[in-house]
């Protein structure tokens, strides 16, 4: 429904911009030949005020005209857009037909061409066409080197000089055109996202209190299982960092609507990937999936808030798990690139169609069944607050690969002393 909504409004773009654009087309057509071969011959009583009978005439005129029923059939079918290239090439069949009636075959020197062509040009930044820009000098440049060329004649390189000169004017304008849409486009983009995350926040925030009161009863019962049973220290004490983690992502969830400054600390982050690995690990081999590690040696510890880079590759994981129903195998790659250090989780599932791609990490959008829409957001919104960025690249059928880059170090962080997991 929203790519229709669009559509339709591009479309009513379309047809305001064919209206002025066939306006001004008959108006400056017209408007020039009747000076051209009624008012100036009338004055300067050079040669007889009139339409040269010599060539297609007034059949010109009638070919041109018949051009508005078809530019009003096709803006009802709702396909405004081919227009301008039905009156491009169709004006220059016409007039290539007419010169060649007038020139071929005589040793008249060549004098054609009507302002109405410019039109073509001038008008490219009102459609905001890069494709007729060039269709439109192509064309036009092309009509007058081919009418060279057939009569012979060299003073078609007038005209075509000028054209040149209209179309690196039309090319400026259409290009800050493009420039200004890019922007107002992103600032639109930016402040959706905004309304987006605001509106995560406030739920978030509503929430927040009530999912804190269970943890924090779940967290003092299995404190207490844990001193009744310290045979199975280890369990308790994973369940209570994933309790704490919990508290965590409800901090995360909080702070998208209303950021604030983190503490950092250098972190191994063989450590954090092969912890993270341990949690997911069950999950995987229920669904009957392999993960391999690839580790490059001596790496450099990163300074980073380490419960947030867990949860940053638990998302992933499970994503790449999830794509994977039938099992397969998860390639889990660390690696140090430049001032970065590259965290890439690569997986042989479903993949992720191209028009998805561009939409992933949007707040709601998600392919699932039962998602929220929320694990790559936060995700996202973890890596720029860490100021990385995350590359997708999927291929339907074949699988996806996710690239965490992270900085080794960040500029103007509060620290904390060294952390070993």
């Amino acid at each position: 429904m929203k790519e229709d909504f669009q559509r339709n409004n591009l479309g009513l773009e379309e047809v305001k911009a064919v209206k002025l654009f066939l306006i001004l087309f008959y108006i400056f057509l017209f408007s020039f030949d009747l000076f051209y071969y009624i008012v100036y011959p009338h004055y300067s009583n050079q040669i007889k005020p009139g339409i040269p009978k010599d060539g297609l005439g007034i059949w010109l005129y009638i070919y041109l005209l018949l051009l508005i029923p078809v530019a009003i059939y096709f803006c009802k079918k709702g396909n405004p857009f081919i227009v301008k290239y039905i009156y491009l090439f169709s004006y220059i069949s016409i007039d290539i037909a007419d010169n060649l009636l007038i020139y071929l075959g005589n040793n008249k020197p060549f004098q054609s061409g009507n302002v109405a062509e410019v039109l073509f040009l001038l008008f490219s930044p009102i459609f905001i066409n890069r494709k007729f820009f060039w269709s439109a000098i192509g064309g036009l440049i092309g009509k007058y080197i081919f009418l060279g060329i057939i009569l012979k004649d060299g003073h078609v390189i007038m005209p075509i000089l000028l054209f040149i000169i209209f179309a690196a004017i039309s090319f400026i304008i259409l290009s800050r055109f493009f420039s200004y849409l890019r922007a107002i486009t992103s600032v639109h983009e930016d402040l959706r996202q905004n309304e987006k995350l605001a509106v995560i926040g406030q739920m978030a925030t509503a929430i927040g209190h009530e999912i804190r009161n269970p943890l924090s009863s779940l967290k003092g019962f299995t404190q207490l299982q844990g001193e009744k049973h310290p045979e199975d220290k280890k369990y308790y004490t994973i369940m209570m960092q994933e309790i704490t983690r919990i508290n965590d992502i409800v901090d995360d969830l909080m702070i998208i609507g209303k950021p604030k400054n983190k503490e950092y600390q250098l972190e191994r982050m063989e450590d954090v990937l092969d912890y993270t690995l341990s949690l997911v690990r069950n999950l995987a081999e229920d669904n009957n999936i392999e993960i391999q590690k690839n580790y490059e040696p001596e790496l450099p510890m990163p300074e980073c808030n380490v419960n947030q880079i867990k949860q940053i590759c638990i998302n992933l994981l499970k994503n790449a798990i999830e794509s994977m129903p039938m099992g397969g195998l998860i390639k889990v790659e660390l690696k140090h690139l430049n001032k970065e250090i590259v965290i890439s989780v690569i997986d042989s599932g479903c993949g992720i169609p191209k028009e998805n791609l561009d939409r992933m990490g949007e707040p709601f959008f998600t392919t699932k069944q039962f998602g929220t829409g929320l694990g790559l957001l936060v995700t996202n919104f973890i890596i720029k607050e860490h100021g990385g960025k995350l590359n997708i690249n999927s291929t339907v059928g074949k699988g996806s690969r996710f690239d965490v880059l992270l900085p080794i170090t960040q500029q103007g962080q509060l620290r904390r002393k060294t952390n070993f997991v």
